[in-house]
């Protein structure tokens, strides 16, 4: 009895210290905790969705979810090969050119009308705490935090692994201006060691004016966050950025739901909307949609062009590694939605947007 107590002990001990590091970050308290309280989306000690969101659908569980994970995940949810990919020269580009280059899964950077900005880098090989769990595909991480310019604005959508890396951002530290997130994930960053003064936390439906023709609305999303053992004391986000010239939907990661077309009655139409596309599955299509609910969300944004993103990089769900793109490719050509793809490090001309599909995924095993 005294050794498997001794053991116990031990575990929740080694649990304790392993959750103590600085990449878990850190639970709001203090002045942020009281502003957090006041917001209309935070009740029973948590950020909720606007609509009723489980974390599974009704005819799934636990159990579930676990035998699927071990005997119907494909076979193909990472490529046996290395990716193709490019690499551009960031740090000498053009100052009047307007560029979009996508890393991967949900992380990317884009020029727009002088003023760099990069969305939910996570550029250090790996989404888990526990490094050997959740790595990149082979060929998807050709660019690193020294190959970046200053960064205007940082954007972090949530605070999930697999959007604000810890390794990463801290290699940016210096060279990042302002950083643009969601009430409570602040708490992280100020662990982190940046200064309050460089970091904007909004609610839902709250207005920044960067100056110089450069807004953000911010807008919901249908989602969840938590790094650690709590969830969902951090609030989930998606941007509408407004430049001089063009308008952009930065989604997040969200199920599909009724928000979507009520961002693009109220800010639409947009230029572009970039959306996830991967990581799901039937069973928690609440809080990841499903490929064709992509390209219906697109729809609702009144959106000129979809780039679809979250897919590429990381193993997060059961579907094959390519299954998400070319499943919105299939309806997006049925709805006539226009899409852009690139490869992994191209650039997007965001000066002028053609729809271009590059299937460079075919025939990829």
């Amino acid at each position: 009895m005294l050794l498997f107590a001794a053991i116990v002990f031990v575990l929740i001990s080694a649990i304790y210290l392993f959750l103590q590091q600085p990449k878990f970050g850190r639970r709001p308290a203090g002045d942020r905790l009281e502003k957090i309280k006041k917001s209309p989306n935070y009740r029973d000690g948590q950020f909720q969705n606007l609509s009723f969101t489980p974390d599974l659908t009704d005819d799934a569980n636990f159990f579930t979810v676990l035998k699927e994970f071990f005997f119907d995940r494909s076979k193909r949810s990472k490529p046996a090969t290395t990716l193709p990919s490019k690499k551009m020269d960031l740090l000498n580009l053009s100052p009047d050119e307007n560029i979009l280059v996508w890393f991967g899964h949900s992380s990317y950077f884009m020029q727009l009308d002088g003023k760099t900005i990069l969305v939910d880098p996570v550029l250090s090989g790996s989404a888990s705490p526990i490094r050997f769990t959740t790595t990149s595909f082979k060929g998807s991480d050709v660019y690193a935090p020294a190959d970046f310019p200053e960064i205007d604005y940082l954007l972090i959508t949530h605070d999930h692994w697999d959007h604000l890396d810890y390794d990463t951002v801290i290699k940016l530290k210096p060279k990042i201006k302002k950083i643009i997130t969601g009430l409570g994930t602040g708490e992280h960053l100020q662990r982190w060691g940046f200064k309050d003064d460089i970091v904007i936390e909004k609610d839902w439906n709250e207005f920044i004016d960067l100056e110089n023709g450069f807004t953000i609305n911010t807008t919901p999303g249908r989602h969840f966050s938590g790094r650690g053992m709590k969830r969902n004391h951090a609030i989930w986000m998606s941007f509408v950025l407004t430049t001089p010239t063009l308008k952009i939907f930065i989604g997040g990661d969200s199920g599909y739901d009724s928000h979507f077309k009520t961002i693009g009655d109220n800010f639409g139409p947009f230029d572009l909307a970039i959306l996830e596309c991967g990581q799901y599955n039937r069973y928690w299509k609440h809080i990841h949609m499903m490929p064709e609910e992509v390209v219906q969300a697109a729809i609702d944004l009144k959106t000129k062009t979809l780039l679809p993103v979250h897919w590429a990089k990381f193993a997060l769900s059961l579907h094959a590694w390519d299954e998400p793109i070319k499943r919105v490719t299939a309806e997006a050509s049925k709805r006539n939605m226009p899409l852009v793809t690139a490869l992994i490090g191209e650039t997007v001309n965001l000066g002028n947007l053609l729809p271009a599909t590059i299937d460079w995924w075919e025939n990829i095993d």
